[in-house]
């Protein structure tokens, strides 16, 4: 069904729309039930030799997709770095300085701009994707987040991003590129590539393109950071909402693909050595490792657990400052930019670009320290041993605004790619000074959040990781030189940080830990992140919810947590459930098929029956009401069958119904009471009901009475599979059986998925609108069910666990009398609810 009405917070100000859920729930003609009818072993095997075969090509496909942005954002960052160098050096002793910041400007301008028009040529790619992809695999369709245009915007434009100085990663738009390669690549088909086509029908269904979107998400993680460990268990944490032990061999597959993919043209263009596999990631840590002459220096020891617990607790409190400072700022664009012309989002990002760049050109100018560079090392002083460090960190020191033998410690942080900067604080030791971290970490934690939410592919990761780099490195300065730790290893307190601020941010506890233990490749660092991680992700979520989070949240997405709170389970099913349904007939002509479907945006219908006391009367000369009453019959001897076995192992209560099919007679009618009626069709009876046609459709103008007359389930179909019935002429006329009805195969069904044809689109002007259509043949008869008391606890997990979209609410006797959806378990509609409760006791 809809996903009905949303129950928004007090403060929210965004216009909640209706998004669509994906169908995870299988139904009667699921592509796996065909595949075990009409094919043997050998062709079942082929089928799922053909997934893996495509699970690999979504992760090179990924790799290749973050080589080309890794290759351009380093061309375009070193053209603009080595122009400003020149013309810094040449202006500092001409002093035209602001010819140079002029150039600058006139770098990061441009490149911002292009970023932004590519954003407003597919909206959706702004951001990280994070949370859009999150909320795909959640089960909620976000218009276009999947498609080959966002794909090429996003990875297009977040080198833009980048190389235009911004205060943003590419990392975080490598995971959702990954999973737009993975929805995209096995339908072998396109929107905006139309007059490509395969003829490929597998995997055509919801399930398999979230498994697909799951494994490229997975990809993404392992070629941005060269973790496909910490890839695999990301889809697991932060992704998919369901999930099993075959797509766990499949998605470490996939993210293996693209982590040695990536790893091996990146290691052979840059070094020339092909297959020597050097470079795993987008994003290196370096190897950490104290000094042979330093014998007092250990990369962290059991005293330091408790400066990590202390650093956990200070970065969840600086998560929780910047998250609730980005979520005013996203509340401040949607009043006052969004609702006017895309125009000013443009105007807003080159506003942000031209504050940035002025900020650090002045930052390094004014505020940068000169320090010295020495050939030799001494013990307690800040001077650097340039035969201690990789050649790497050596080569992006800047010596901006410094005389000969000196360099700028704030410009080597400003002017350099975030990557450098990153192996600076986690590499270079005592090459910063207190004060210039300070300032750095001020500016870039009020830039980088001021930046996150502007129209332009933007990522977090490593903005977070910089930031919290140089908080972490502070930290390590101040106890060297107030308390006289001399065997603090500066680089550890850096790593752990980043991680401290980065938890802080996002909330992410296992994968983030394997992420950046693979990242630095050292498990001895893995019980102090791990600690870190938590204590962080613990003192942040005390304050409010993490990044992605709160985003989803401002979006109005119906995303469902992992699980409810104590508290709910006062509630049950008939509590939370709608009871005003929309529903179908086994035999329903077209007429009101079409009604029903121009009229409401459901998005499945319960298929009934009606419980009529006077049947005979309503069989004579009436074909429809014949085959309605018909199919009702065979399926309540069907559940008498059933019923009888039962009894004979355990006392059973068979409904009046089935009594009265067993014994055929017609059972007296109880007189109606005065109780509600819902109430008493939750309590296993029912009232007698005015005698309506089974063809007519649902009308606003139907009394109470008639709105919640007792009706038999007998299964679910969805708008989709009703809309291909009618667009394919599926019918029969009243003169003829429903035997004579044109059957469709599930590839049939599923030529147009996903893209199903619209209602309003269609012309039905061929069909008569008094034939019949026979629905009994394309439901799913034996949906998920629950009954009225239900725990919501029950209800929640058997939602979230088997992939649900629709679950219908169904009493003891065979009635549906509601339907539960992802929006009646939202956290809002459940509080709202349980208020709702408490008042009535």
């Amino acid at each position: 069904t809809i996903l009905g009405e949303t129950h928004e917070e007090e403060d929210e100000i965004l216009p909640r729309k209706d998004y669509e859920s994906l169908d995870y729930d299988r139904c009667i003609n699921d592509p796996y039930l065909e595949i075990l009818e009409s094919m043997d072993n050998k062709k079942a095997q082929r089928y799922e030799a053909v997934k893996w075969v495509l699970v690999f090509a979504i992760g090179v496909c990924t790799g290749l997709v973050g080589l080309f942005v890794d290759f351009f954002v380093r061309l375009f960052t070193q053209l603009k770095f080595q122009v400003v160098q020149s013309s810094v050096e040449e202006c500092t002793e001409k002093g035209c300085l602001a010819l140079s910041l002029l150039e600058l400007l006139g770098f990061n301008l441009t490149f911002v701009f292009l970023a932004s028009l590519l954003v407003l040529i597919q909206p959706v790619a702004a951001g990280s994707g994070i949370p859009e992809i999150k909320c795909y695999l959640n089960g909620v369709k976000v218009p276009g987040v999947v498609r080959l245009r966002t794909v090429v915007c996003k990875a297009t434009g977040v080198l833009f991003s980048v190389a235009g100085g911004l205060f943003v990663g590419k990392e975080g738009p490598m995971i959702h590129s990954g999973a737009v390669v993975g929805a995209g690549l096995p339908q072998f088909q396109s929107i905006s590539l139309r007059k490509i086509q395969f003829n490929f029908p597998y995997f055509c269904s919801d399930r398999d393109k979230r498994d697909f979107v799951s494994a490229g998400a997975a990809a993404g993680v392992a070629a941005a950071f060269g973790a496909p460990i910490g890839g695999t268990l990301f889809s697991l944490e932060e992704g998919s909402s369901f999930w099993n032990q075959g797509l766990t061999w499949k998605v470490l597959f996939c993210s293996m693909a693209a982590t040695f993919t990536l790893n091996f043209f990146r290691s052979g263009i840059q070094f020339g050595s092909w297959g020597s596999f050097q470079l795993p990631g987008l994003l290196n840590f370096g190897e950490f490792k104290c000094s042979e002459s330093d014998k007092k220096c250990h990369l962290w020891t059991a005293v330091d657990l408790g400066f990590f617990i202390l650093m956990g607790i200070v970065g969840g409190l600086l998560g929780a400052t910047f998250n609730c400072l980005n979520k005013r700022l996203a509340k401040y664009r949607m009043r006052n930019v969004h609702p006017k012309p895309k125009l000013v989002r443009v105007l807003e990002s080159l506003l942000v670009s031209l504050t940035t760049t002025v900020v650090v050109f002045v930052a390094s100018m004014v505020l940068g320290e000169c320090r010295q560079i020495s050939s030799s090392r001494h013990s307690g002083n800040d001077t650097l041993s340039l035969q201690d460090i990789s050649e790497d960190v050596n080569s992006s020191i800047k010596t901006f605004f410094c005389p000969n033998e000196t360099y700028n410690d704030m410009a080597t942080l400003f002017f350099n790619p975030q990557e450098s900067a990153i192996l600076q604080l986690f590499h270079q030791d005592g090459t910063f000074s207190p004060v210039t971290l300070s300032l750095f970490f001020l500016l870039y934690f009020l830039l980088s959040c001021w930046t996150y939410g502007i129209s332009v592919p933007s990522g977090l990761f490593v903005p977070s990781l910089l930031c919290g780099a140089a908080f972490g490195r502070l930290v390590a300065n101040l106890l060297k030189s107030y308390i006289g730790l001399d065997h603090i290893y500066s680089g550890t307190f850096a790593l752990i940080g980043a991680a401290a601020f980065l938890g802080g941010v996002v909330r992410m506890t296992i994968s983030l830990t394997v992420i950046l233990i693979e990242s630095t490749n050292e498990i001895t660092y893995g019980l102090p992140i791990m600690i870190t991680l938590m204590v962080a992700k613990w003192t942040g979520d005390f304050f409010n919810k993490g990044i992605y989070d709160i985003h989803v949240n401002l979006r109005g997405v119906p995303l469902l947590e992992w699980e409810t709170g104590v508290e709910m389970d006062k509630l049950q099913a008939s509590d939370i459930m709608e009871p005003n349904l929309t529903y179908v007939y086994p035999h329903t002509r077209i007429q009101s098929l079409v009604s029903i479907l121009r009229t409401t945006v459901h998005h499945a219908f319960p298929v009934v029956t009606e419980n009529r006391g006077n049947e005979r009367e309503f069989m004579k000369g009436n074909q429809l009401i014949s085959n309605n009453i018909k199919f009702k019959k065979s399926s309540i001897l069907t559940r008498a069958g059933e019923q009888r076995k039962r009894s004979q192992s355990m006392k059973s209560y068979p409904s009046s119904e089935l009594r009265n099919m067993c014994d055929e007679h017609i059972a007296t009618e109880e007189p109606p009471e005065k109780e509600d009626l819902l109430q008493q069709m939750l309590e296993r009876r029912y009232t007698p009901y005015p005698n309506l046609y089974p063809d007519q459709s649902p009308s606003e103008e139907w009394t109470m009475e008639e709105r919640f007359r007792p009706l038999t389930f007998h299964g679910l179909i969805l708008r989709s599979q009703l809309v291909t019935l009618l667009d394919r002429g599926v019918c029969y006329s009243e003169s003829q059986s429903s035997a004579s009805q044109p059957r469709l195969s599930h590839a049939e069904m599923s030529e147009d998925y996903p893209r199903y044809p619209d209602i309003h689109d269609l012309d039905l002007t061929l069909l008569n609108p008094r034939m019949i259509v026979d629905v009994t043949p394309y439901m799913n008869p034996s949906p998920f069910t629950v009954s009225p008391n239900t725990h919501v606890s029950q209800v929640f997990n058997l939602f979230r666990t088997m992939g649900l979209r629709h679950l219908p609410v169904v009493n003891a006797v065979g009635e549906v009398v509601g339907i539960i959806t992802r929006h009646n378990l939202t956290h809002e509609f459940l509080q709202a609810r349980l208020r709702q409760h408490y008042q009535t006791i």
